[in-house]
């Protein structure tokens, strides 16, 4: 769910080896006279690239006897003669030096040969007489036919989980089989988890290859100019209910906190387009006895200004004149810095003004106490605080993928995209021209952010609603109860959606999910 365009970066990294591992099939097989690897292929086939993101991370070259085919990032195909770059998932081996080349090790293409190979590899290690031992004399063993029965079914959501698995016990060569055989499996064009698949495996192949932030910086710079990915948003913002919702569970409980109230003050905390404010402008326009005077102060960095077209200076000129319409008296103050660098100064809150906070898609950008020491997460919640706000809302995905390892982070995200992916192919149909692009400029970027990077780099910190409610308390904060109005406004609004959509009040808060799955998670707080 993100938004916008970053600035573009290009990054080489040097291509990453394979460590020497025994052969497994002859096939493919990796050699190395100098410092770089290279994929000799005896049989031409195609290669599967997601993201375009060779530029940005290791890489390896494919030679064909003919032309090689791939996939550009739009899902087209592209044909280029002699060889091409391919990211890679090797990685650099912490025994090998520049001076000591390392020995090829080969890669099997062919499930059944690799069942045979572990079969003689067994016999090998337990003798002849292995099939008259115990099963549980063999785990390893036992865990090897469960991943290659898994290929061999082509269940892809489990073999991704194998992969993930590897790639988290360092199991390189394992891993890179199974990436080999991912590639054939995912597909931008195909059914939801094979689409989320080539965007979670291109994140596994950063992973390895030590270039998480260099594919996600190059994702943002390969991004449409700023009409288009408005329009791809706008896209997303109509076919799934989660923005709508999000916004209007937080207008509803400013709404109701600010209905007696002659000045309003609305602090959002990332405005963006500033497409939330449009209801609730109209909304007060209409009160009885008349609308109040209502300032907005939009913080926003430059995440969302390429998306815009420009800084902030649009979205006050578009809701100045929204709000003249309506004969609402009104202010915009621009604030263009991003959450870490906010101080109260920035803020500009004057005596007199009925305050709220608006949290909407936000906070799981801001890094806590697991990544830095200045905390910004619960500091602005205690900065809010400090300004004694009427309501604080806030609106955000119901994942953990914040502190997390990364196996269990990986099945998280999995299960979270999985939901997501197929709420979207209820609504838009996959043979839509711009659906690729829609899912790959809108959320491809945070699936890729989540596996791949770590530390200060991984910015999609997402945290379950339990967790929010720990840290707005230890803030100062106490629950601001929803209006049945909210809930009811809600549930109108999903009927115009598909009726595997869910919506459930618990302890205060709205979740609205996907058949059996949270997705978006919504409560306020004073």
């Amino acid at each position: 769910m993100a938004s916008g365009l970053y600035h573009q970066v290009k990054q080489e990294v040097e291509p990453y080896c394979l460590p020497q591992f025994p052969a497994i099939d002859s096939s493919l097989c990796y050699s190395d006279n100098s410092h770089r690897s290279h994929l000799s292929v005896k049989n031409s086939h195609e290669l599967y690239c997601t993201l375009e993101s060779s530029s940005a991370h290791g890489s390896y070259t494919v030679y064909n006897s003919s032309s090689t085919v791939s996939f550009s990032s739009n899902g087209s195909l592209m044909s280029k003669q002699e060889s091409q770059s391919y990211p890679s998932a090797l990685h650099q081996s912490p025994d090998n030096t520049y001076s000591s080349p390392i020995s090829g090790s080969c890669v099997t293409d062919d499930v059944s040969d690799l069942r045979d190979k572990l079969r003689e590899l067994e016999t090998v290690m337990l003798g002849p007489d292995s099939d008259n031992i115990d099963s549980t004399t063999s785990p390893l063993m036992d865990n090897w036919r469960l991943v290659t029965d898994a290929v061999s079914r082509r269940d892809l959501k489990q073999v991704l989980v194998y992969c993930a698995k590897t790639v988290s016990d360092n199991d390189l060569l394992t891993a890179q089989w199974l990436m080999d055989e991912l590639r054939r499996m995912v597909s931008v064009s195909g059914e939801p988890i094979q689409r989320l698949g080539a965007y979670m495996l291109e994140g596994l192949v950063a992973r390895l290859s030590s270039s998480g932030s260099s594919i996600y910086k190059a994702l943002r710079c390969k991004e449409p100019a700023s009409v288009e990915l408005l329009s791809y948003m706008h896209i997303l913002y109509e076919v799934c209910p989660y923005f709508k919702f999000g916004y209007m569970s937080a207008n509803g409980a400013i709404a109701e906190a600010m209905k007696d109230e002659d000045r309003v003050h609305i602090i959002d905390f990332q405005i963006a387009q500033g497409s939330q404010w449009i209801t609730l402008i109209q909304a007060f326009a209409a009160r009885p006895g008349g609308p109040p005077h209502i300032r907005i102060t939009g913080i926003d960095d430059s995440t969302s200004a390429y998306a815009r077209g420009g800084g902030l200076n649009i979205v006050g000129k578009r809701l100045s004149k929204l709000a003249a319409h309506f004969k609402v008296p009104f202010e915009f103050n621009a604030a263009a810095i991003s959450g870490c660098e906010v101080q109260q100064e920035h803020l500009q809150v004057q005596p007199g003004e009925a305050l709220a906070v608006n949290f909407a898609f936000m906070l799981h950008h801001m890094p806590d106490e697991s990544v830095s020491t200045k905390n910004h997460r619960d500091r602005l919640l205690r900065l809010v605080k400090s300004l004694s706000p009427k309501v604080v809302t806030l609106v955000e995905q119901e994942a953990n993928t914040n502190t997390a390892p990364f196996f269990p982070r990986f099945r998280e995200a999995l299960n979270y995209y999985t939901a997501m992916f197929e709420s979207i192919d209820v609504t838009l149909p996959r043979e839509h021209k711009e659906r690729i692009n829609v899912e790959q400029h809108c959320l491809a970027r945070d699936v890729v952010n989540i596996i791949a990077c770590e530390g200060p780099e991984r910015v999609e910190r997402h945290e379950l609603l339990g967790k929010w409610r720990s840290r707005f308390r230890m803030a100062g904060f106490t629950p601001y109860p929803l209006s049945s109005l909210v809930n009811a406004t809600i549930k109108t609004l999903l009927e115009k959606y598909c009726d595997q959509y869910r919506l459930e009040e618990r302890d205060g808060a709205l979740y609205l999910g996907w058949m059996h799955r949270d997705l978006v998670a919504a409560c306020a707080w004073k």
